[in-house]
Order: C-alpha cells, then structure tokens, then sequence
C-alpha cells in the first residue's frame, strides 16, 4: 500500500511535468523541448516569491500562470507561427519545431544562469508529515497531488464541455476538416500552445515545493514529459495522467524492491514496451 500511495504522488507530479507538453504537441504540433525550462522558471520565481516575500506558492501560481500564458503566446506568435506558415505537412512542423525549440531549451537555460546563477535551489514549504492510510508522507507532495488533480480534471472538462476545448480537440484529431467548419486553427493552436506553457509553469512552481532543480535540470523534465505524452497517446488528456500514475508507481516499486538507480530503466523499458505493442498510445487512435 506504501508503494501504491507513494507511486500515485510522484504519478500526480508527472502529470504535471506532462499535460502542458501533451497540449502543445497535440494541439499545436509543436514537439517543445523547452517545456523543461519553462517549468523551472515557474519554480525560480515561486522560489523567489517565497523567499523574498515570504508568499505561499499556492498563491504565486496566480501570478506565475498569466506570466507563462503571455511569454508562451508570444514565442508561438513570433518564433513558431513562421514554421507553421510554411510547413506543407505536419511532418515538416515537426522536425522543425524539433530544431527551433532545441535551440531555444539552450536560450532558456542560459537566461536563467544569467539572472539566476548556477546554483541548485530549494525552500521548505509545508514540509511536514501527514498521516495517510498508516504511512507518513509529506504535505507538500499531497498538495501538489491534490493541485494537480484539480488542475487535471479542469483542463479535461474544458475541453470536453467548453467550445473553445471542444475546437481545439477538432484541431486535434483533424486540422484541415477543423479549417471547414470555420474553426480559427491558428489563433486556438496558439492558445493550446500558450495553456500548455501555462500549465507547465504551474507545474513547475508546485514542485519546487519539495524538489531541488537549477537551471540545467530542465531536459530531465522534459524527457519525463515525452515519455508520458507518448505513452499515454498524443492529445489525450486522460492517456497523459494514467501514462504518469502508471510511470509513477512502476518506479516506486523498482526503487523500493529492486535498487533506486534502475528506475530510469525501468521508465524506458516500460515506454518501449508500449511503443512496440501499442504504438499509438494507451489511449491514442490507430491512424490510417
């Protein structure tokens, strides 16, 4: 029970690493490898808000979430929309958005160490113990989960219940049929990319509650995001959370049986095992 309660914690932060990036790359296409980075800027200023003004991080993510959501929009209108322009396949967006996104993982990582420094951060934050079901585990790790159930289940309702994630989910599944019954492709991929980097940043600044990053940590988060966007199926909002709970509890149960340092092997030998028997995803659609 301690390793299923433990796994579905660290399930939940992976679905916070994850549901931005699944967006992005769902909606808008565009494979961000510096969703790492924008998630540890998220926890740099809940780091510095906390620190500097003693503010709780459930209160910096009002601040940090509109922050993200306009840089996020802007980099999509200024860097990305050009290769959308031109790209005659999603292919091509892909590989381009690939390039152009590598480039910019490395602009974010040296802005932070210029603002920021190279130095590992962290803050205590709720660090106490909480009883739950017999075991102890810290408060800050079940608020994060609880947030990122809230977060979760509002994003999937939106999309499933509102017009504009209703759309956006049309964009999804098939773009050139969305483009014929009127739906504004360009402006909702910009919003879905702009959500995703919301959402990631919120992520960021709740998990700086109880782990230590700095500005290089970004690319293993983004890794994580990329195992579990795949798994789960791209574009599927339910396939990403039941991807990083499963991720989540497969390296509890590694780490606590078997040896911590095989739980990124178990993490790749469980993607491989999905790629190779259902490549479209847990949740993702054959294609034809």
């Amino acid at each position: 029970m301690d390793i299923l309660i433990t796994g579905i914690l660290l399930g939940g932060t992976y679905a916070l690493i994850a549901i931005g990036l699944n967006l992005q790359y769902g909606v808008a296409r565009i494979m961000n490898l510096a969703n790492g980075e924008i998630l540890v800027a998220g926890g740099y200023l809940a780091f510095i808000a906390y620190v500097s003004l003693q503010l709780s991080p459930l209160l910096t993510i009002f601040l940090v979430a509109p922050l993200a959501f306009a840089l996020n929009w802007l980099i999509y209108r200024v860097m990305l929309q050009p290769l959308v322009n031109r790209a005659k396949t999603r292919g091509q967006l892909e590989t381009d958005s690939i390039l152009a996104t590598f480039g910019m993982s490395f602009i974010g990582v040296g802005l932070m160490l210029g603002f920021f420094g190279g130095d590992y951060f962290s803050y205590s934050f709720m660090a106490v113990p909480l009883q739950l079901l017999g075991s102890t585990y810290g408060a800050n790790r079940v608020i994060a989960f609880c947030m990122a159930v809230l977060i979760c289940g509002a994003l999937y309702l939106w999309l499933n219940r509102s017009r504009a994630g209703l759309s956006i989910r049309a964009i999804a599944t098939a773009p050139a049929s969305a483009r014929l019954v009127g739906i504004d492709v360009k402006r909702l991929s910009a919003l879905a990319f702009a959500l995703g980097g919301a959402v990631t940043a919120v992520g960021g600044a709740l998990i700086s509650t109880y782990l230590t990053l700095d500005a290089s940590t970004g690319v293993v988060f983004t890794l994580k995001a990329l195992i579990i966007v795949i798994m789960g199926g791209v574009g599927d909002v339910r396939g990403t959370i039941v991807a990083a709970l499963l991720l989540g509890i497969v390296e509890t149960a590694v780490a606590s049986l078997l040896d911590p340092g095989l739980t990124l092997a178990a993490a790749y030998i469980l993607f491989l095992g999905i790629l190779l028997f259902r490549p479209q995803g847990l949740f993702g659609k054959t294609t034809t």
